[in-house]
Formats: structure tokens, C-alpha cells, sequence
């Protein structure tokens, strides 16, 4: 009887070995494709701005042509931190060529101080660049932004203002996507003498933590705050279906936003955050079994609404990292969730094939619905977060 114990346990053993070799040779796979796609498209994409020195790739337009942003447009920094993570992934100098010349693209953006997004737009592009070659002018260009941001920062409300328009609505807006932004100050402090930046981060994370979460950690949009008393004065949406709704991508910042705060800082309340809004997320009853979010996880049609590919690839670069900070099952959920995300987002149905969705990788995105804009198109986030999340799998988890 021991004999045949221990021969079953050993055939156990053996089975799931087997399982977890074969599991982890499916996701290199999908990795693999998923590379090697974005590669073929983001040189077509590459090639065909070349000579248009001010323009960035943004979408799809109504007239089914690739549209096209200036350098600045908020999105100017995904493009290059596209091909950044490429280049990281092949050593490829062609590659590397593109990627410069596209950063040095929005290198105006240092001095913006107009617009909360800087952020994203230097981060993404020089912020990989400097990670990448170390190049001591990417690093001013970083510390320049860093600086410009931070003049957005309100002592009495304890946040970056987000926009500047509509004034007659709102007094002082800021939007749970600004939680992006706050990485380019978490890296400013760690590279310079001074513990300014970092601050303004996480007061901005702290002050956001207390007013743009539910009792079930989503996220409202929009708050406003009274310049005065430094509280909000109105807590509404601008892209979400409803003032009240958890829209896809704005759950899918705050979930980044956190994650990268307890990277940056090593405080326990950020992870605690950002494992409560993973739980809102990877728990929710109306979360697709291929993992893809509906646009708002309130929208009336469900389950007949857009899908955003957007707020997948984010959520899936998120849940990545945030499963190296965690353990047990709620590791394993977070990994188990973001693989099939880039498995989904890696089949035909959303990864183009070459040469075509106008050399963007992904197709399937939502801009803004409400007002109608980028219905159901690719952007060019979407294709960023999704080369972060197939670069982060191979690195933390391939390896393994």
C-alpha cells in the first residue's frame, strides 16, 4: 500500500510538471507573437512618420485613414516608449534609431506647464530612453518636466491640477489617469537632490486615495476641489457612462497608478490600495472570461457594449507587476488574469496583422465614449501598455 502511495504522489508530481512546462510554453508563445507583431507594425508605423517631424501616431480616424497628433497631444509619448521597450527586447539599432529620433520629437514638453500629462508624455519616452542608454540629456530633459509639472501642485487641496479647461464647472479638477503622471516625480527626487517631487507624489496618491474611491474601490473619474477649503466640491465623469459608473480604463490607472507608488515609495498602504482595486477588478461579475473590459463596467448594453483593449492592456501591465509584490492566491489570481488578458489581446481578434489597422498592434479600443470620440479603434496607449506587459511577463516571469 506504500509502494502505491508513493508511486501516485511521484505520478502527481510528474503530471504537474508536465502542466506547468506546457502552461509556460503557451505563454511564451503568446508572448513571442505578440513581440514579434509589434515589431512588423511599429517599423511600418515608423517608416511611414518618418519625415513628418511633428506628427506622432494617435488612431484611426471616421474616414478609416491613420489620424495622426502633434507632439502636443497627450499621447505623444507612447509612440517611442513603443519602440523603447522594442529595442529593449531585440537590441535592434534600426529600432533604437527610430526611438531616438521619436523621443527627441516631444522634447519641448520639458517646458509644458499648461498640462498634467507630461508625465505620460516624457515618462514613456525619455524616462525608457534614459532607463535604456543612460543618456545624460534625456536626464534633463526628465528633471526639466518634472519641474514643470510640479508648478501644477496645490499646497491646500494636496494635488496636481489635471485640466485647465471648463472652469466654469470646475474649480479645480483632477482625474484619477493623473495618477500616471506621478512617476516622472517619484524618478525626478531619486535623481536629483531633492525630496520635493516625491512629495508632491504621494500627496497627490494620498489626497486621491481619500477622495476618488467608493466603498468598493472604484473610482470616480473627475473630482473637483473648492480652491478654498481644499475639499471636493464634485465628484462626476467626463469619459464614463455615468457620474456614478466605474469606467474600464479609469479603474485600470488607479490600479496602475498604485502599483507603481508602492514600486517607487515601499509604502504598505499604496499595495494595500492597489490590491483593493485589483479585487474590485479581477472579482467583478461583469468582467468578460476572456478578461477584455467593457468600456464601462456600468454601460446599459452589456453585454452587447465595446470592449476597450486599453484598459485590458493596462490592467494586464498592472496585475504583472503586482503579482511580484504579493503572494498565494492572490498572486497567482493577478497572473492568472493578466495571461489571459495577452492571450486575448494576442489572437486574431485583437492583435492586426501586418500591414494593416493602419500599423497600430491592437485593434478594439475606446477613446471617449460619450461624446463619440475614437469608437472601437486602436490607440496608440493601447499598444504601449500591451509591449509593457508582454516585456514585463518575459522579464518576471519567463524567467522564472
Amino acid at each position: 500500500m506504500k509502494t502505491k502511495s508513493i508511486f501516485f504522489a511521484v505520478c502527481v508530481s510528474i503530471i504537474c510538471v508536465g502542466c506547468h512546462v506546457s502552461h509556460k510554453n503557451e505563454m511564451r508563445q503568446v508572448v513571442d507573437r505578440g513581440l514579434e507583431r509589434a515589431m512588423i507594425q511599429s517599423k511600418l508605423m515608423a517608416e511611414c512618420l518618418w519625415a513628418e517631424k511633428e506628427k506622432m501616431p494617435r488612431t484611426i480616424g471616421k474616414d478609416g485613414k491613420l489620424l495622426t497628433a502633434s507632439i502636443h497631444w497627450w499621447t505623444s509619448g507612447f509612440f517611442p516608449g513603443v519602440l523603447w521597450y522594442l529595442y529593449e527586447e531585440t537590441q535592434n539599432d534600426s529600432i533604437r534609431q527610430y526611438a531616438e529620433d521619436y523621443t527627441w520629437r516631444v522634447k519641448d514638453i520639458q517646458y509644458t506647464t499648461n498640462n498634467h500629462d507630461v508625465g505620460f508624455m516624457l515618462n514613456c519616452s525619455f524616462g525608457n530612453g534614459y532607463r535604456l542608454t543612460g543618456n545624460e540629456e534625456y536626464k534633463k530633459v526628465l528633471l526639466q518636466g518634472a519641474e514643470s509639472l510640479s508648478t501644477r501642485f496645490n499646497p491646500i487641496i494636496g494635488c496636481i491640477r489635471s485640466w485647465d479647461w471648463n472652469e466654469d464647472i470646475w474649480q479645480f479638477p483632477v482625474i484619477i489617469d493623473n495618477m500616471m503622471n506621478l512617476e516622472l516625480l517619484t524618478w525626478a527626487s531619486k535623481n536629483s537632490d531633492s525630496v520635493r517631487y516625491v512629495n508632491i507624489a504621494k500627496s497627490h496618491a494620498d489626497v486621491t486615495m481619500k477622495h476618488h474611491f467608493r466603498p468598493d474601490y472604484s473610482c470616480y473619474h473627475v473630482v473637483s476641489y473648492d480652491t478654498i477649503s481644499g475639499l471636493p466640491e464634485k465628484k462626476e465623469t467626463n469619459q464614463g457612462y455615468a457620474h456614478e459608473s466605474a469606467w474600464a480604463r479609469g479603474q485600470s490607472w488607479a490600479l496602475y497608478g498604485y502599483t507603481m507608488m508602492y514600486r517607487e515609495t515601499k509604502d504598505s498602504c499604496y499595495l494595500e490600495q492597489a490590491k483593493n482595486v485589483a479585487h474590485f477588478l479581477m472579482d467583478h461579475p461583469r468582467l468578460p472570461e476572456d478578461k477584455i473590459p467593457y468600456w464601462d463596467f456600468d454601460a446599459p448594453d452589456i453585454p452587447n457594449a465595446l470592449r476597450d483593449a486599453s484598459a485590458a492592456a493596462i490592467m494586464a501591465s498592472a496585475l504583472i507587476e503586482l503579482s511580484q509584490y504579493t503572494d498565494g492566491d492572490f498572486s497567482r489570481q493577478c497572473l492568472s488574469v493578466a495571461e489571459t488578458q495577452l492571450k486575448t489581446l494576442s489572437s486574431p481578434e485583437y492583435l492586426a496583422e501586418p500591414g494593416t489597422n493602419c500599423n497600430f498592434i491592437l485593434k478594439h479600443s475606446v477613446g471617449n465614449y460619450p461624446v463619440n470620440g475614437e469608437m472601437d479603434v486602436p490607440l496608440t496607449y493601447a499598444d504601449y501598455y500591451y509591449v509593457e506587459a508582454l516585456v514585463r511577463y518575459k522579464k518576471d516571469i519567463l524567467k522564472e
